[in-house]
């Protein structure tokens, strides 16, 4: 579905239920629950390096009732900024998605923690579904979460809200049998595992310097530790208290070519991503895909740099060789069978957090850096 494509938001969960994203009961909550009064009048769509003012409102239903997220906040709020997307109703499917990884239960009596709550939205399918009581919900940014207020309530929910910084949780409520964010993390809190019931589940995305995007979901044993799988990926606006600054800047006086073994495209799998996030600690990737091919970037904190495009040789800047490091570490992951992003897992607690491949004693460790042969 499309944002340029009829139907309502009726046809908008028929499509999520025909892909298998929704069961029958959440399927009655969705239809019980319009996108369209939780949408600000004043909103955009995102685009890859801007985002656009919905200027009319057949532009504006469209887009609200189609499988698309909606960006309702730019900048924080604040007026005459560079127009960055700072806060959304996500994208349908990531939602449905979400909700099901969350595996919650009304019967049994679960009581959720909600990790950002943005336009309503998703609380309000939370507490559709266990029952205002049974809904938590944190919001840093004031001025959403007086919309968010006055939104569920015109809607007859009454979940229990409270501005504060979502990295703390709701200590004062806990424990919680889930825990969902709805923000990209850098890292899981620990407050947020210590807030979980044992056997209690926390869902949420996580976006680290190489990584992409994944969604991860962990389980708590009741004694300080979650572990669970990543389950496939996501892109969703950083949690406040994660946004990462810029990294210094290159020196494009070291430019140096060097020749390529590996298509940039191969670099561009969630599994590949998960396995060398965690292997080269601190270095960012961006992409961009082309009809014959796709070009990556590459730089670590300090300004080191490389760059490689399909069918071409790599360019290289500062003191460390660092194509040639992703090619090693490339060769790594196809020596152990090009894993998928499913493959992979997270282990957290008091001490940190550490990915693991296939099982969680088969921990990934990052790799040592190779002084450059001059």
């Amino acid at each position: 579905m499309t944002a340029t494509e009829p139907g309502g938001h009726a046809a908008l969960v028929e499509h999520l239920y025909a892909r298998g994203l929704l069961d029958e009961t959440w399927r009655a909550v969705w239809h019980a629950v319009p996108r369209e009064p939780f949408i600000p009048q004043q909103a955009w769509r995102q685009r890859p390096t801007a985002c656009e003012p919905l200027t009319t409102a057949a532009e504006r239903l469209a887009l609200i009732h189609s499988d698309e997220p909606v960006v309702i906040q730019l900048d924080d709020g604040e007026p005459g900024g560079p127009g960055i997307a700072t806060s959304s109703n996500s994208q349908p499917r990531m939602v449905a998605r979400m909700l099901r990884l969350l595996s919650i239960d009304g019967d049994n009596g679960h009581r959720v923690l909600e990790i950002g709550t943005a336009s309503g939205y998703v609380t309000a399918l939370l507490s559709r579904r266990l029952g205002d009581s049974a809904v938590y919900s944190v919001e840093i940014d004031p001025g959403l979460a007086h919309r968010a207020v006055t939104t569920l309530r015109a809607a007859g929910c009454t979940p229990n809200l409270a501005v504060a910084d979502g990295e703390w949780g709701w200590p004062d409520e806990a424990p919680f049998d889930r825990v969902l964010a709805t923000c990209a993390l850098r890292h899981v809190p620990y407050a947020l595992v210590r807030q979980l019931r044992p056997g209690g589940v926390l869902v949420a995305p996580m976006a680290r310097d190489f990584w992409s995007g994944a969604v991860v979901r962990l389980t708590a044993d009741g004694e300080g530790t979650a572990r669970g799988r990543f389950r496939g990926g996501a892109s969703y606006m950083p949690m406040r208290a994660h946004r990462t600054g810029a990294p210094a800047p290159v020196d494009t006086a070291t430019c140096r070519t060097v020749p390529t073994r590996t298509d940039p495209r191969e670099l561009l799998t969630l599994g590949f991503a998960l396995y060398a996030g965690t292997r080269l600690p601190g270095v960012r990737m961006v992409h961009a895909d082309g009809a014959d091919g796709a070009q990556v970037w590459l730089q670590d904190e300090d300004g080191c740099a490389a760059t490689a495009i399909t069918g071409e040789d790599a360019y290289e800047y500062g003191a460390r060789d660092l194509w040639q490091e992703v090619e090693r570490v490339h060769e790594e992951y196809v020596a152990l069978g090009s894993p998928g992003g499913g493959d992979f897992g997270l282990t957290v607690t008091a001490r940190g957090q550490r990915v693991w491949l296939e099982h969680p004693e088969r921990i990934i460790e990052p790799a040592p850096v190779r002084e450059p042969a001059r």
